[in-house]
């Protein structure tokens, strides 16, 4: 069994930052790209940033020079550091992975889901 379990999140100032988490446990072989999607009431979901296990990085348009995707390989764990948060901002996050648990092709696992809420 493999789990990603979330953390961080909550309620932010606009202008304020944020740091999510989700460490990928259980039977993994290994774990290639990683990442967070985020969406808003009444909104479809959408890719926030995504990261290759060689580092490589992409990001939304709208999020750019704001936030920050790492990730640390022996945890298993990507980071999503969110800074000069926007009300707009405000979504449930959701991290994904993906991973082999035996040789051969991988599958998306998903995080539980955090709110973040960007409000004065």
């Amino acid at each position: 069994q493999v789990q990603l379990v979330q953390s961080g999140g909550g309620l932010v100032q606009p202008g304020g930052s944020l740091t999510l988490s989700c460490a990928a446990s259980g039977s993994i072989f290994s774990v290639s790209a990683m990442g967070w999607y985020r969406q808003a009431p009444g909104k479809q979901r959408e890719l926030v940033a995504g990261i290759t296990s060689g580092g490589d990085t992409d990001y939304a348009d709208s999020v750019k020079g704001r936030f920050t995707i790492s990730r640390d390989n022996a945890k298993n764990t990507v980071y999503l550091q969110m800074n000069i948060l926007k009300p707009e901002d405000t979504a449930e996050y959701y991290c994904y992975a993906n991973i082999k648990t035996v040789p051969g092709p991988g599958y998306i696992y998903w995080g539980q889901g955090t709110q973040v809420t960007v409000s004065s």
